[in-house]
């Protein structure tokens, strides 16, 4: 793509920004899936944490407690899910008779699930030596975008800890990697969207973005935590790393909290379109960057 230098008049090349990585995360907190194309659906990419384990008490469990869960490798099959475990694999059918539903928690929010039967549920109670069961969002439960955030009315979100899609941009990796000991994969963060092309943390300042053919909302910034200290080969908490020194100049204060932020939330416009990696994005409005404790 060229331009034309408004001093010289000469050609000048203009950097394309473009879709390097696409990942979903169908079961919350397993390991992810890197993709070439995916679909865009009102609660996220599709097949994107509509499933989550619970606990005795039907709380969400998540890396945070249980780390080896990032060693469970989901992968989408035609009839539905495959999950294994060091050796041993099970079929999750994506048609499958609930015959109840309850209501589950993640964070805030309450909302009603689809509980599977016990053979399903001891293949995962097994690999994280505790008693816990699958669950799945089916289409008629709710879970609303937080008020304060959303774009429209029937802005939803799947199991995901709070906004349908993250996105992250491969050179504000590569400027926290220059500041850690031992450089980090894209894989400890958990995008959903990687951007290639674009300068170090520029998507602190973006509201609005067209990726191919779809518009999307930029509505937070994403708060880290201890997710992204555990090492998503092995499933081990490795240290304070790279939480301690993103907090050391990506401090912000949010609310009566200060939060590490790395990344950018985002609500798609619209639901129906397919992203492929190599999609073009466009930067459509811009916001002040937040400001920063130190």
């Amino acid at each position: 793509m060229n331009a034309f230098c408004v001093r010289c008049g000469r050609a000048a090349r203009v950097p394309i920004m473009f879709l390097s990585e696409i990942n979903i995360y169908p079961i919350k907190s397993l390991r992810g899936i890197s993709l070439k194309e995916a679909k865009i659906e009102r609660r996220g990419l599709e097949f994107d944490r509509r499933w989550m384990l619970v606990d005795k008490n039907n709380k969400f469990m998540t890396q945070r407690e249980f780390p080896k869960m990032a060693t469970l490798v989901p992968e989408i099959k035609r009839d539905g899910l495959s999950v294994s475990n060091e050796g041993n694999r099970i079929r999750i059918p994506f048609e499958f008779h609930f015959e109840k539903t309850e209501r589950v928690r993640i964070w805030r929010n309450v909302c009603r699930a689809g509980i599977y039967d016990d053979s399903i549920n001891q293949f995962f109670s097994d690999a994280l030596k505790t008693k816990c069961r699958l669950v799945f969002m089916p289409d008629r439960s709710i879970r609303k975008v937080n008020h304060h955030y959303k774009i429209d009315p029937n802005d939803r979100v799947s199991f995901a800890d709070g906004y349908p899609f993250m996105l992250l941009g491969e050179k504000s990796l590569a400027s926290l990697n220059e500041k850690l000991q031992n450089p980090l994969p894209m894989n400890r963060f958990r995008p959903n969207f990687v951007v290639s092309g674009s300068e170090a943390f520029a998507e602190d300042g973006w509201k609005k973005l067209r990726i191919g053919g779809s518009v999307f909302h930029v509505v937070k910034p994403c708060a880290r935590c201890v997710i992204t200290t555990v090492d998503q080969e092995i499933g081990i908490k490795t240290g304070a790393e790279p939480l301690k020194t993103i907090s050391e100049f990506r401090l912000s204060k949010i609310g009566l909290k200060k939060k590490a932020l790395f990344g950018q939330n985002l609500i798609a416009e619209k639901e129906g379109e397919v992203l492929r990696v190599g999609d073009e994005i466009k930067i459509l409005e811009t916001k002040n960057k937040p400001r920063f404790i130190r």
